[in-house]
């Protein structure tokens, strides 16, 4: 009996000295279980995406919260929403210049004297009423350019008029001369001088009339010309709409502008003159040497 005590007794302090040594729970690990809880929402959701995360937004009050991207989101917020305004046309680039007559210039030259007969000549206007017209000398003429242009015509004695350029006075004309037809010449000396000594210059003259357009004769949908008539300053440039947008047309030496394939024929039309001025008219019909007056007309200088 004494035996099986001592064993019994051996064996209860080996267990509890077996029980003794055995490893205990870690320190910090309640703590790492903590921060798992307490993770930055943007760590959590990120890991949930396959896209790149953007780094956590700083804490408030931080001085990394007053960021440039962050004030501007701010702003956008608190900004009224924007509005729709229609505005104008910006103003269009002057046009070049109609060629060698332009504005505040004063020409120097000759006047001779040619019989008019009813006005009409290499600019193409038709019959006139009113004779104080010149012809422009070739190199001025400007293979038409000079069509419609109103110039003041000063000779030496003072006299001086106003004349409407309608025609062409070729070769031997020299540059600055003008041949006026004999009504207007009369004005500034007898007829039988025959030359006289001049200035003149470019006027853009008061008028009520308002200018108008004209189809050449032969014209259709597949070939035009386009004539202005009765305009104020001289043209500089016409276009036709068409579907690719605005298409500038080419000047003949008789006054016209041709669209050679029928482009914008019977469409808008838009024209510019020396200043730069654009015109617009619309409805115009595509009907052959018919001149249909429009409601506009170029500004005065």
């Amino acid at each position: 009996m004494l035996g099986t005590a001592v064993i019994l007794t051996a064996a209860g302090v080996l267990f509890c000295l077996m029980t003794a040594m055995l490893p205990g729970p870690k320190a910090g690990a309640g703590a790492d279980a903590g921060t798992d809880v307490a993770a930055p929402a943007a760590t959590r959701t990120g890991a949930a995406s396959s896209a790149p995360t953007s780094p956590a937004p700083p804490a408030a009050g931080s001085p990394a919260a007053a960021t440039p991207s962050a004030t501007a989101a701010a702003t956008t917020a608190a900004a009224p929403p924007p509005t729709a305004k229609k505005t104008p046309p910006a103003a269009s680039t002057p046009a070049p210049s109609a060629g060698r007559i332009r504005p505040d210039t004063t020409y120097k030259g000759v006047a001779t004297a040619y019989a008019a007969g009813d006005g009409n000549g290499a600019c193409l206007f038709g019959p006139s009423d009113d004779l104080m017209i010149a012809a422009m000398n070739t190199t001025d003429y400007e293979s038409s350019r000079a069509c419609g242009a109103y110039v003041r015509v000063r000779a030496a004695n003072g006299a001086s008029i106003t004349v409407r350029i309608t025609n062409e006075c070729p070769l031997p004309c020299a540059p600055g001369q003008l041949d006026l037809s004999e009504q207007a010449f009369a004005k500034l000396a007898e007829l039988k001088v025959g030359r006289i000594p001049i200035t003149w210059s470019l006027v853009s003259p008061r008028t009520s009339d308002a200018l108008s357009l004209r189809y050449k004769t032969g014209s259709s949908a597949h070939w035009c010309g386009i004539q202005v008539i009765d305009h104020r300053n001289p043209v500089a440039r016409l276009e036709v709409r068409t579907s690719k947008g605005w298409r500038k047309l080419p000047r003949t030496d008789y006054n016209y502008f041709l669209s050679a394939d029928g482009g914008g024929c019977g469409g808008a039309i838009r024209i510019t003159d020396i200043y730069g001025e654009q015109l617009t008219v619309d409805g115009t019909a595509l009907l052959p040497n018919v001149a249909q007056p429009t409601r506009v007309q170029f500004a005065a200088h």
